[in-house]
């Protein structure tokens, strides 16, 4: 036994000779890792709820959420004017439209270049303090990483040799007409220096118009992890091929007069759904005769996909069989006759058997759309991104990030949910949940398309966790059958001994740990609060979307984690980028302070440090066995 387990470790070590084969090149490495330990950990910055508002999280993501505005008053203090260091923050931004807009006002002269790139020097050399050098290097954009890391390396304030030698690489950078250019590679640094790890809680997709330009924009970040939302899960599952998916991704976005993602972001085209449905409904107008003909897609779609799935428990949701059609209403399963808005089904014959078959011109547009849907390869790209980088939840430094809810009873016990014959709750449910939404990705099959329906709108789904009443606000008058309702959860996370149940369930430790999510709006304007149970949970949809600013009566949350604690921002007001140019107009935000720790938390302390802390524990062997001879340097 003992043999077998040197020769385990033998392997192990042999292995790690390979990349140090020498103790001079341990020597090193465990010098870098064990300093690296007490560095401050690095700004985690949260967003949830973007909701395809691309202006909004591409100045948010500009600004980290005001950490780049606190750096430059922190550096230049009253060495600039307000207004000074306003322009120099939508430089920063926007470094592209800046400069052209500096040229057409004729004011790029070559000592506004000099200026400029001199303040972003020292901005980026202070920002680079909490980094080791070789991530600060690996921020900076290569082409010219070269002269950048000579900059950052001078001491002009130490050393009239070396202010001469600073002062003539920036002037040669002016005078070679590359400022603009190095202008642009700098502000790239900075932003990669403010924020450590992007964490996007969920939902890119709804009512905003560029999910796509967001996604986009995101896979160029070199630092992020993402918690799929209800709406992300349905957009992944049509580009899947779900039919149920698909036709409710093309009835959403025609319900919110939002195809140009569809047909300009994507490619899919609306026009044989819209040939189709101005026949079908020829006295609506074109776009909400296409909404009705999606619906009823939907509708028959959802009820075969139900029927297919008794574990989902949505057997409730198969309504099309309980219309009226000749007293015009709908019975429900509480046993009353509720009215209808109209009769008119022209794709349903009343005296089938079974309203939820589709006819062959509707079974031709779900091909047409199907194939739209798994050929676009602009969406196929963001969708492979979004299982990359995404999950049902993330573990991260101690804090458990989710779109939605765990599903629990109203006594706040985990509920358990069953699926071909075996119970699962808590964490559990939720690893299954990210399983069976995976195994989609790779098979297509039937029933792993259908799961991602499920999650999209079923109420134990852990990304959900309401009972959708899409078809009661579609059809019925009554107001009152329009009320969705919630999982417990969602009330049950008041309590702080619930939020400390639910982080132990995960592993992390309830009395340091916080949850994180979105989903939910947080109505601000009646009085709502997005931090429950003294700050064990926090809940940052704050309605991003302008469709829900009205709801929330503000323009979203956004968090940010540092060394000391949590800052939550509250954005009143959201620049775009031309009301940053004329106005250098910033976000307008309340900043309040979750948490205010009187320490600093080191690399150490995080996830990232327990990876360090056990590569210098197999250095420490692999040193071990140079000194001792049992392996050879070199070898």
């Amino acid at each position: 036994m003992a043999a077998q387990y040197q020769s385990k470790v033998s392997k192990v070590l042999r292995l790690m000779a390979e990349k140090y084969p020498t103790k001079e090149a341990v020597y090193s490495e465990l010098i870098h890792l064990q300093a690296q330990l007490q560095l401050p950990k690095g700004i985690e910055h949260f967003m949830s709820d973007l909701h395809g508002e691309y202006a909004s999280f591409f100045h948010i993501l500009n600004n980290c959420s005001g950490v780049i505005r606190e750096k430059v008053d922190y550096v230049f203090g009253e060495r600039l004017t307000e207004e000074q260091k306003a322009e120099f923050c939508t430089l920063i931004y926007y470094p592209k439209e800046k400069i052209e807009q500096m040229r057409s006002e004729r004011k790029a002269t070559p000592e506004w270049y000099r200026k400029n790139l001199a303040q972003l020097l020292e901005l980026s050399k202070l920002m680079s303090y909490k980094y080791p050098a070789f991530k600060v290097k690996g921020f900076i954009p290569e082409k010219y990483a070269s002269v950048i890391e000579e900059l950052m390396m001078t001491r002009p304030e130490v050393d009239n040799a070396q202010m001469i030698y600073h002062k003539r690489l920036l002037d040669t950078i002016v005078q070679i007409d590359g400022a603009a250019d190095f202008i642009h590679a700098f502000t790239v640094l900075v932003k990669r220096l403010a924020v450590d790890r992007l964490h996007i809680v969920g939902d890119f997709f709804d009512r905003g118009n560029r999910p796509d330009a967001i996604l986009n924009l995101l896979m160029k970040h070199p630092s992020v992890d993402i918690q799929w939302g209800n709406h992300d899960v349905l957009w992944m599952g049509a580009a899947l091929g779900s039919d149920v998916c698909i036709a409710t991704v093309v009835r959403n976005s025609l319900r919110y007069n939002n195809t140009d993602v569809l047909e300009r972001g994507y490619g899919i085209s609306l026009r044989p759904l819209t040939t189709f449905a101005t026949h079908s409904y020829p006295d609506a107008n074109p776009i909400k005769a296409a909404e009705k003909a999606a619906a009823m897609l939907m509708f028959k779609l959802e009820g075969q996909l139900i029927r297919r799935n008794p574990d989902f428990c949505m057997d409730h949701r198969l309504l099309l069989d309980k219309i009226d059609y000749r007293s015009s209403c709908a019975v429900l399963e509480d046993g009353k006759r509720y009215e209808l808005r109209s009769a008119y089904f022209p794709t349903i014959d009343e005296d089938t058997s079974d309203p939820c078959v589709l006819t062959p011109e509707e079974q031709c547009i779900v091909d047409d759309l199907r194939s739209y849907f798994t050929e676009s390869a602009v969406l196929q790209r963001h969708v492979d991104y979004l299982y990359q980088k995404g999950g049902i939840y993330t573990c991260f430094n101690g804090n458990l990030l989710f779109h939605g809810c765990v599903p629990m009873n109203e006594d706040g016990s985990f509920r358990e949910v069953t699926f071909d014959g075996k119970t699962y709750k808590g964490k559990e449910y939720f690893d299954y949940a990210d399983q069976r939404a995976r195994q989609a990705y790779l098979y297509r099959s039937q029933e792993g398309l259908d799961f991602m329906y499920f999650l999209w709108c079923g109420l134990i789904s852990p990304v959900a966790g309401r009972e959708f009443r899409t078809f009661e606000r579609a059809f019925l008058t009554d107001k009152s059958t329009w009320k969705e309702p919630n999982d417990p959860y969602f009330k049950l996370i008041n309590d702080e001994k619930i939020c400390e149940k639910v982080l132990a369930e995960f592993g992390l430790k309830p009395e340091r740990g916080h949850i994180i999510n979105g989903h939910v709006p947080v109505k601000v304007k009646k009085g709502e609060t997005p931090v429950k149970a003294g700050g064990k949970a926090i809940v940052i949809d704050g309605g991003f979307c302008k469709a829900y600013h009205s709801k929330t009566g503000i323009s979203g949350y956004t968090l940010i984690s540092n060394s000391r604690g949590f800052r939550l921002l509250q954005h009143q007001k959201i620049a775009d980028v031309r009301m940053a140019l004329r106005e250098n107009g910033d976000i307008e935000s309340v900043s309040e302070t979750l948490e205010l720790q009187n320490y600093r938390t080191t690399i150490g302390d995080t996830d990232k440090g327990k990876k360090i802390q056990n590569e210098i524990t197999d250095l420490y062997n692999l040193l071990l066995a140079y000194q001792n001879g049992l392996l050879k340097q070199g070898e």
